[in-house]
């Protein structure tokens, strides 16, 4: 027998296709933009925290390391300075009374709020519409605007220099964000979840109070958050309301304190009460951080 020699096969280069001619100035475009949007989310973080690491540090130091060596670290953890301002700058009572109105304000805003948002999400009746842009529209109003017809109206009820006038004017201006916030995430919800409880003999308050707004965890954090920052950080308001010092709140204490102790020159003291104010702010937003993005993420998805 005589064998057969096949010849080998040829190899066959395959070449990459040809890049384009813009492919490649596009790239570097989008690279140097990369790099230029995270310099700037470096110096935007720089300018954030830097103000509030100085001044935690400062309220650890006397006055003369404040004045002498503003950007040093302090000699020695002087707690003291804290327990001074709680007492004598009075921060306790109004961190008292900030806390008193933001509990009541926040659960009558995100009560009002989180049904209202669900029946203009989940509900379709003649106005609602209406009633939905009315509230889109209260986010334009500026509250400067409502200064004097506010000061009337909440004097002729009897509700002008009380905590409790204070709270329904926070729920009142919060209302409007709230249910825009909640109206678009309620209804991003399966409508099969509600069907399927009320075929389970579930009626609409139950539906809602059982099982849709478990489901609305996520946006109701997010909104809280941000309704709780509000409420907390209050200024002109509590300043047209409330008229007597023992009533007032951590933001018109605070602005009382810095003028005070910027005559009296007891800058670790005014320092000691700026962190006290911010400790629950930072203490609320880091716990809650990642509630808070998802929410924001969650309702941006059917």
């Amino acid at each position: 027998m005589t064998a057969v020699v096949t010849p080998p096969r040829e190899v066959h280069k395959v070449t990459p296709p040809e890049e384009k001619p813009g492919l490649s100035g596009r790239r570097l475009f989008d690279g140097t933009l990369n790099v230029f949007s995270h310099a700037f989310l470096l110096l935007w973080g720089l300018l954030t925290a830097v103000p509030l690491l100085w001044v935690i540090v400062s309220s650890f130091k006397d006055d003369n390391e404040i004045l002498n060596d503003p950007w040093g670290l302090p000699g020695a953890l002087r707690f003291e300075n804290f327990a001074r301002a709680w007492t004598h700058a009075h921060i306790g009572q109004y961190f008292v009374n900030t806390t008193i109105v933001l509990l009541g304000s926040l659960t009558l805003t995100m009560l009002l709020g989180a049904t209202a948002a669900y029946a203009l999400a989940r509900y379709r009746f003649v106005g609602s519409r209406l009633v939905y842009f009315v509230f889109v529209g209260g986010m334009m109003f500026p509250v400067v605007l409502a200064f004097v017809p506010l000061f009337k109206i909440v004097g002729g009820v009897g509700l002008r220099d009380s905590l409790p006038g204070l709270m329904l004017i926070y729920a009142a201006y919060s209302l409007p964000f709230t249910v825009f916030f909640l109206t678009a995430f309620f209804r991003t919800l399966p409508d099969a979840v509600a069907e399927a409880a009320y075929i389970d003999g579930c009626g609409p308050f139950r539906t809602f109070f059982r099982v849709m707004l478990p489901m609305a965890k996520p946006g109701l954090i997010s909104v809280g958050i941000f309704n709780f920052l509000f409420h907390w950080n209050q200024y002109l308001l509590p300043v047209v309301l409330i008229t007597s010092d023992e009533k007032q709140v951590l933001a018109q204490g605070l602005a009382s304190l810095a003028i005070s102790e910027g005559y009296r020159g007891d800058y670790s003291r005014l320092f000691a009460g700026l962190t006290l104010a911010m400790l629950p702010v930072l203490v609320v937003y880091t716990v809650f951080q990642r509630q808070v993005q998802a929410g924001l993420t969650a309702g941006q998805m059917k």
